[in-house]
């Protein structure tokens, strides 16, 4: 969900290029470990490639891919399609495509989890 201003969008944008080599999840995590605040430079796109560079991408694709804003149509829609579904904020949990209000409390998750298992 790429709601919190402009840096999320082209810091999921950018996860979205360091996908195409396959490298999402150690992207992702440069992401979480360098959070440093809203929309203040922390995710801007000279950092966003100097993370693809730390983790030795391919960096004239990676820059290549976030210059033309190649995923932003797609991790549009996907924020689109989130709120949709009446996503606030994160972490939001869905259980069998029923958000789970809460649902970071175990307890809760739980519960769910336990009911449409349930329903089986």
């Amino acid at each position: 969900m790429a709601f919190v201003g402009t840096e999320s969008v082209w810091a999921a944008e950018a996860t979205e290029c360091a996908n195409e080599q396959g490298r999402f999840w150690d992207y992702y995590a440069k992401l979480f470990e360098k959070q440093g605040g809203e929309n203040i430079g922390a995710f801007s796109k000279e950092t966003l490639q100097r993370f693809a560079a730390d983790l030795s991408l391919d960096t004239a694709q990676f820059s290549q891919c976030l210059a033309a804003g190649k995923y932003s149509s797609k991790v549009q829609q996907e924020t689109d399609q989130g709120r949709q579904q009446g996503v606030r904020g994160t972490p939001t949990i869905f259980v069998n495509g029923q958000r789970v209000e809460g649902g970071s409390e175990y307890r809760l998750l739980r519960s769910a989890v336990e009911s449409a298992l349930g329903q089986r």
